[in-house]
């Protein structure tokens, strides 16, 4: 009688699932020379079932190649090796996935701050540095340039819309340059024929020491009556210069503006709030963004979001770009003392970015901009959002010093002007610029030397381009979408 030989399972001992693809970049735990392992869940228990119902034998080829060492990303990078082309998981795979990667993101990042009440440990741009391992090269050879929809422009910059940085002229002005601006359709473009001596009321109120009540003048502004026709003619002056028009509008009057602003002639639609979601609910018919968007004959840009559920879904909505964030700068955007919301932005847009490649294997290949908004001041910050896995930036403050921006040395975000909620604040952008020495009066840079030099300041507030490009340069990346797989640490 023959004796049964013991079936022996050498690779279920020491293989581990983390949920991730190669092409995804570095696993967590793995260690060189060794298997993949770490702190997740047995390959027994989360995809035995796979194994067995595919046919293959837990010692057979298919076993051996989840128990062989793989090179990261970061190793492959370093070497010079190319990335493996990404393979579509099948729906049980991917829900497996998805699964291991909440499982193993609740055990990483979750910390208890008291009995039976937790939180999740999160980072801002601030927290992380890019590290560089790849060959340096010349910043010449660095292409800034992106493409959203049907549209590409030479810089990834688009404006905060907001009344003290984009009038229909800076819009030109910045496109000609190769960026975006964005009009925020009901400000006060939209309900004032003579903007610019509403802003000299607003500036003189402010100078003479009516700080406090400048946020009240701003309100009572905003209150008059939207006209259609000004923002039309706004929209038609920017259009008629030959670069990309873009408007902002809320969720709240989305619905109500946009036939207007379509039939005025506008490319590029911007859905914006300080936290947005696929349907937004109100007291009359809700707004499904969904349907919303597939009516239309243009491209949608929407947000703030600030997690990947909610960035998952407004891209299923057929947006072709997703705010993370909503344009916080210090002294300025106050929605964490009011609302008590904060966006941290390096883990927001890292979580968008998975949100976008969970949807690109979903849909077998629709790629969908994210667009970092706040705590960007510098171009330090800047080339930090696009390693986390930003596309582009949506800049305010940084671009209010140049000299065409309305504000004239001031900033303001456009929730200040909320008529019963202001969550924003006047500040001046004119610490660190010297009064010229004849007239006395404020010397500000021109928009060009904000993105393009020559700069004088150590702190990287001048030359925003000049400084991503050669962040890009030193870290060995010459497209952005390149630099998105560039190594980061934390700070401790």
């Amino acid at each position: 009688m023959r004796r049964a030989r013991k079936l022996r399972l050498p690779c279920l001992t020491q293989v581990y699932w983390t949920g991730r693809s190669e092409h995804d970049g570095p696993v967590r735990g793995y260690k060189p020379g060794g298997h993949r392992c770490g702190p997740t869940v047995p390959i027994r228990s989360a995809v035995g079932r796979d194994i067995r119902s595919s046919g293959n034998h837990p010692g057979s080829e298919a076993c051996e190649r989840r128990s062989r060492p793989v090179s990261t990303a970061a190793e492959r990078d370093s070497q010079g090796g190319e990335h493996p082309a990404p393979r579509t998981p099948s729906a049980a795979g991917a829900g497996n996935q998805q699964s291991n990667q909440t499982q193993e993101t609740s055990v990483r990042d979750m910390v208890e701050i008291g009995m039976g009440r937790t939180a999740r440990r999160t980072y801002e741009l601030d927290d992380v540095n890019i590290v560089p391992s790849r060959r340096t090269r010349s910043s010449k050879q660095v292409s800034l340039s992106w493409q959203l929809d049907a549209y590409r422009f030479e810089i990834p910059f688009l404006t905060h819309p907001t009344d003290a940085l984009v009038s229909p002229e800076f819009a030109v002005q910045l496109g000609k340059l190769g960026g975006l601006g964005v009009i925020n359709g009901e400000g006060l473009w939209a309900r004032h024929a003579d903007v610019a001596a509403k802003i000299d009321q607003l500036l003189e109120l402010v100078n003479k020491g009516g700080y406090e009540r400048a946020i009240g003048l701003l309100q009572e502004l905003h209150a008059a009556p939207m006209q259609p026709d000004l923002l039309a003619a706004a929209v038609a002056h920017v259009r008629a210069a030959g670069v990309t028009v873009a408007v902002r509008v809320s969720p709240q009057n989305a619905r109500t503006l946009t036939p207007a602003l379509v039939q005025a002639g506008i490319d590029l639609l911007v859905v914006h709030g300080t936290i947005i979601s696929a349907e937004h609910v109100g007291d009359g018919e809700p707004l499904n963004l969904k349907t919303f968007i597939a009516e239309l004959d243009v491209p949608v840009v929407a947000g703030g979001v600030s997690d990947h559920r909610t960035a998952l879904h407004l891209m299923r909505t057929g947006a072709a770009g997703v705010i993370v964030g909503y344009g916080s700068t210090p002294g300025a955007t106050t929605t964490g003392e009011v609302l008590g919301i904060g966006v941290p932005m390096a883990t927001a847009i890292a979580d968008a970015a998975a949100a976008r490649r969970d949807y690109l294997d979903e849909t077998g290949g629709r790629y969908v901009h994210v667009i970092a908004d706040g705590q960007i001041a510098n171009s330090g910050q800047l080339a930090k959002a696009i390693a986390c896995g930003a596309d582009a930036a949506m800049l305010g403050y940084p671009l209010a010093v140049a000299a065409e921006a309305p504000g004239r040395g001031w900033y303001w975000p456009s929730a200040a002007a909320h008529p019963s909620v202001p969550r924003g604040a006047l500040l001046p952008v004119d610490e660190g610029w010297l009064d010229d020495e004849d007239s006395g009066e404020l010397v500000q840079p021109s928009l060009e030397r904000v993105l393009y030099g020559p700069s004088d300041d150590p702190f990287g507030s001048l030359n925003l381009v000049g400084g991503l490009r050669r962040s890009m340069a030193k870290a060995g990346y010459s497209d952005l979408k390149e630099f998105q797989k560039v190594g980061l640490s934390v700070r401790a």
